[in-house]
């Protein structure tokens, strides 16, 4: 089995650094199915590949399942794909090859680990239940171009139709890790199958490498059932654990454009057009926390965590403080940042504990920002008054960033009914003139200004799918 992952960012060399492994060697290393190599075929400064090429023992596979099944020594368990066909046994070695490049984290590149770069990757024989189209509809809407195609079962008996393995070439600009976690999950999901038993463990292990994707994803469905080998209880707890890191069902139907410049006080960049929106939105809170140089930021309702993720990437930022209300959500969030495996002065850097934001927390002062991401919707309106109290009047950050739902636009969402909420845990959703009347009082009463932007397309008549608020707070 061989993987090719190639970049023309300059110098190209660094793609090293990112998979964390020299590209003047060859490195070799034991896996459960055989051998795994990493090598570099082209290594210079304006292009570099590396290659992952995977030796499958099939005897040894045979010989260790001989105690499962009556069917052990057929001739079929010996004769078969299994040292060709990219399956789930190169996603399991793309993960011990490149585990620490899985994570995002580069020490010695850290920016550019963070950083979207031009990439190519190709599997010459990968097994799909679909064909070429299946490839299409799972790498396209994450950003990828798709150059996929099967040939002839037989070139000699062309009723035989084609084959189902397909040779598949991606072209985009994404971060290195994201790629790498999407093939991880996908390669197995093409061939709908694993080679191993699947148990409730796959279920974090598809949570970790595909929520900050996969939540969005127009196919999480499809996916998530196959990866988890249609294991219906599996993938119902899978989907809802999905539902909760996306804010709304509906967002996975917005590909907006670009990301409108956030006034004149922020740049950001101009995501792809299959950019989801809540990475919009996260790209819009980042920008703007930049923009204000905050150096101790709060991630007030964090979820599992995909914010500080970010923010922990930007060196320029000195300490997180993430809280939730929600002990089940840290925990998840905690594996996400993988936490116990920090060194000492990664971890000086963040707080994560439980807290609710509408009663007072000495441990939410005293910070520069402080990021209300998807989070006033999901409180009751007679308490909203509570949460006002404690951010904005005892916890009063210099500035604070709000984003919620603009219920004018819901009517962009086809598969949402008419008068529905676009998440089952949201109280309400305000329209435009209902978050201006609401921020505009706030900004009032506890000494702040506020000004307001679009997130996502900013369509002509109903707005952009999100807004957003940042408050700053009055001196002098």
């Amino acid at each position: 089995m061989l993987l090719t992952i190639t970049t023309t960012h300059e110098p190209a060399s660094d793609l090293g650094y990112l998979l964390h492994k020299h590209p003047g060697r060859v490195q070799s290393f034991d896996v459960s199915v055989g051998q795994a190599h990493v090598f570099y075929p082209e290594a210079t400064a304006v292009r570099c590949t590396a290659a992952l090429l995977l030796e499958v023992d099939p005897i040894g596979l045979v010989r260790r399942r001989s105690g499962h099944g009556g069917d052990a020594f057929a001739l079929g368990q010996y004769v078969n794909d299994r040292p060709y066909a990219s399956s789930s046994m190169l996603a399991m070695a793309l993960k011990e090859a490149f585990r620490t490049a899985l994570t995002g984290r580069c020490n010695a590149r850290s920016e550019l680990a963070a950083s979207p770069l031009p990439l190519q990757i190709h599997a010459a024989a990968v097994p799909c239940c679909g064909g070429p189209d299946l490839v299409r509809r799972v790498f396209a809407p994450l950003g990828w171009s798709v150059d996929a195609s099967a040939g002839p079962l037989d070139p000699e008996i062309p009723q035989w139709g084609d084959s189902r393995y397909v040779d598949v070439h991606l072209t985009g600009r994404l971060r290195l890790a994201d790629a790498l976690n999407q093939l991880y999950v996908l390669l197995p999901v093409l061939d709908d199958a694993k080679h191993y038993w699947v148990s409730s463990d796959e279920i974090d292990k598809l949570i970790r490498a595909g929520g900050s994707w996969l939540a969005t994803h127009p196919e999480k469905e499809m996916i998530s059932s196959r990866y988890l080998t249609h294991q219906r209880e599996f993938t119902q707890s899978a989907l809802a654990r999905l539902a909760e890191i996306d804010d709304t069902d509906a967002d996975q139907l917005d590909n907006a454009d670009q990301l409108d410049q956030l006034h004149n006080a922020v740049e950001c960049a101009t995501p792809d057009r299959s950019t989801p929106l809540a990475e919009q939105r996260r790209g819009a809170v980042l920008a703007a926390v930049r923009a204000s140089g905050a150096r101790r930021i709060g991630d007030f309702g964090c979820g599992e965590g995909l914010l500080v993720r970010d923010l922990l990437a930007d060196r320029q930022i000195e300490h997180v403080v993430a809280v939730d209300v929600s002990a089940r959500t840290l925990q998840i969030a905690a594996r996400r940042l993988r936490l116990d495996t920090m060194t000492e002065q990664q971890r000086a850097r963040v707080d994560v504990f439980q807290s609710s934001l509408t009663y007072r927390d000495d441990r939410l002062a005293g910070l520069d920002s402080a990021v209300l991401m998807e989070v006033i919707e999901h409180v009751d309106p007679p308490r909203l008054g509570a949460l006002e109290r404690s951010v904005f009047g005892y916890a009063a950050p210099v500035n604070v960033l709000v984003t919620t739902p603009n219920a004018e636009h819901n009517v962009r969402f086809e598969s949402l009914p008419p008068a529905t909420l676009r998440h089952r845990d949201h109280r309400f959703e305000w329209t435009r003139a209902e978050f201006r009347s609401w921020a505009e009082r706030v900004a009032s009463e506890y000494g702040y200004q506020v000004r307001f932007l679009p997130v996502g397309t900013d369509d002509v008549e109903v707005g952009s799918p999100t807004q957003l608020a940042i408050f700053g707070k009055v001196t002098g």
